[in-house]
């Protein structure tokens, strides 16, 4: 009788066990059962490319994944990871449906409500996350917006990278200025749907947006990584307001914004490799903090200067693009603004010189990206505020930036470029600037065009008298007998008048190969 009893108390604490065991697994099933953050209801998947499709499970789970009349079957690795891609579809309003299912549970994801057009992620600091509130030109736009989805990355930092972000897709515009005006205007000239996934962070240099692998190709970012890595005051400061109570305090979240890398881990690499068009990218204030960078003080020198900006910005572009398994994955840089600081040189020069240090010589570092293929610099010369870093004129840059996707991506026949500078003839006493980008050059305001300065040998700049032949722009200084050089828009906040027959400015550009 007794062992009666000893075999049926063990039977039965082996049935617990086994059921408390299922029960873990189910547990543990339902967290490893998961697609890539960007697989949700209402999400916008992109035309005409292959389109990848990941997510965990456990290890040796059969995957089936079924979009539209198309199905993928694949095995989950070592790590439990999976993936599959579908073929190109065509932009369509009408909704698809995604169903992924396991050979391991019967738990089934749907996701529904997909539609197919052009996605694009826009990036960058304060002035991509500029709300459409706060732009009033924009704002006016909300009644007549449609078919544009957005998926908002949460703001928050990792020390390492991660596979997930939070954040759902919204059946409505963004909530950014320059994306949704982008965004606004590409799909009443594409007639597709637009998705636009933003993530950005106020005074974020390009650094915090880097991968650590960046440091064999950057060489001043691997002693930034470097320092970090010793760092373990700032690294515990991380964990800890992570940890801590939310929302951050103000202090808690800028100093979390001002680190390097951190914002890649945790806002740009779950995003990798979701099937997109290109990226948008509206950064750089923060790097014109000083011309050169990586000086001990103050903070914001902790970071590529001016001089650098170019091809850190360059790298960070390819470094993408390899991430992404996509070389014509197209980068569109909005060009810093009209803003009037300069930076402290030691020199007594004059803010409106071209030879201060002002924001021009970040505009000549973004222009410089277009040496890449598949890339394009959006002019906004003719725009900002003097005194204010967050000017409201966002309107013109979605406008741009739309026109540049057409023509540059999508290859419709719109006018997309502002004059650029084709060459230069020197005659006696006179320069005369030929441009390409212009049946027809003109002010917008009808007066003589400005924002031109010359210079001889000497390097001292006057501004110039300029009049408007043809295609070309004819210059002279009643000052210089000899002039060799120009520089055109090339102050903190330039005035200038002088653009094409659709009334886009003229890029700004320099002759000359002075220092700075």
């Amino acid at each position: 009788m007794i062992r009666c009893l000893s075999i049926l108390f063990v039977l039965l604490i082996h049935k617990s066990s086994l059921a408390q065991t299922k029960s873990t697994l189910k547990t543990n099933f339902k967290e490893t059962f998961q697609l890539g953050s960007l697989f949700k209801d209402h999400m916008v998947l992109q035309q005409n490319v292959l389109i990848p499709v990941w997510g965990k499970a456990e290890v040796g789970a059969t995957i089936k994944v079924q979009l539209g009349n198309s199905e993928k079957q694949t095995v989950t690795d070592s790590n439990g990871k999976w993936s599959v891609k579908f073929g190109a579809l065509k932009a369509s309003f009408d909704p698809k449906t995604m169903i992924v299912s396991s050979s391991l549970n019967e738990k089934v994801k749907t996701i529904s409500d997909i539609l197919v057009g052009e996605v694009w992620i826009c990036s960058g600091q304060s002035n991509m996350q500029f709300s459409v509130n706060g732009a009033p030109e924009v704002k006016k736009l909300v009644p007549s917006a449609k078919n544009i989805r957005s998926f908002k990355v949460k703001n928050t930092v990792a020390l390492e990278p991660q596979e997930t972000c939070e954040g759902i897709w919204e059946v409505k515009h963004p909530n950014s200025a320059v994306a949704f005006s982008f965004a606004y205007f590409l799909e009443k000239s594409a007639n597709v749907p637009v998705g636009i996934i933003l993530t950005s962070w106020g005074s974020s240099s390009i650094e915090a947006w880097m991968p650590r692998d960046m440091t064999e190709t950057v060489p001043h970012y691997k002693i930034m990584m470097d320092e970090f890595d010793e760092d373990t005051k700032t690294k515990n400061k991380i964990t800890s307001i992570l940890d801590g109570p939310k929302p951050w305090n103000k202090a808690d979240d800028v100093f979390l914004r001002r680190q390097s890398n951190v914002l890649y881990n945790a806002m740009m690499h779950p995003l990798i490799p979701y099937a997109c068009r290109g990226l948008v990218w509206y950064q750089g204030e923060r790097n014109t903090q000083s011309m050169y960078g990586m000086v001990k003080e103050p903070w914001f020198s902790r970071n590529s200067g001016i001089l650098k900006y170019d091809e850190t910005l360059k790298e960070w572009i390819k470094r993408f693009r390899k991430g992404w398994e996509n070389e014509e994955m197209y980068f569109q840089i909005v060009m810093l603004p009209g803003y009037g600081k300069v930076l402290d040189s030691g020199k007594n020069i004059n803010p409106k010189s071209p030879n201060a240090h002002s924001w021009a010589w970040m505009r000549e570092s973004q222009l410089k990206v277009i040496e890449l293929p598949y890339t394009s610099v959006i002019n906004t010369v003719d725009l900002g505020h003097e005194k204010n870093i967050h000017p409201k004129d966002k309107l013109p840059v979605g406008k741009r930036l739309s026109l540049m996707a057409l023509h540059d991506v999508l290859n419709k026949k719109v006018k997309a470029l502002g004059p650029t500078i084709k060459k230069v003839k020197i005659k006696k006493n006179t320069i005369v600037v030929y441009f390409d980008n212009a049946k027809k050059l003109k002010t917008i305001d009808g007066k003589a065009p400005t924002g031109f300065w010359l210079s001889d040998a000497s390097g001292k700049w006057f501004p110039a008298k300029a009049k408007i032949k043809g295609k070309k722009v004819i210059l002279n200084v009643p000052e210089l007998e000899k002039p060799l050089y120009i520089r055109y828009a090339f102050t903190g906040k330039p005035n200038v008048n002088l653009v094409n027959e659709v009334n886009l400015p003229a890029y700004p550009f320099r002759t000359d190969s002075f220092k700075p």
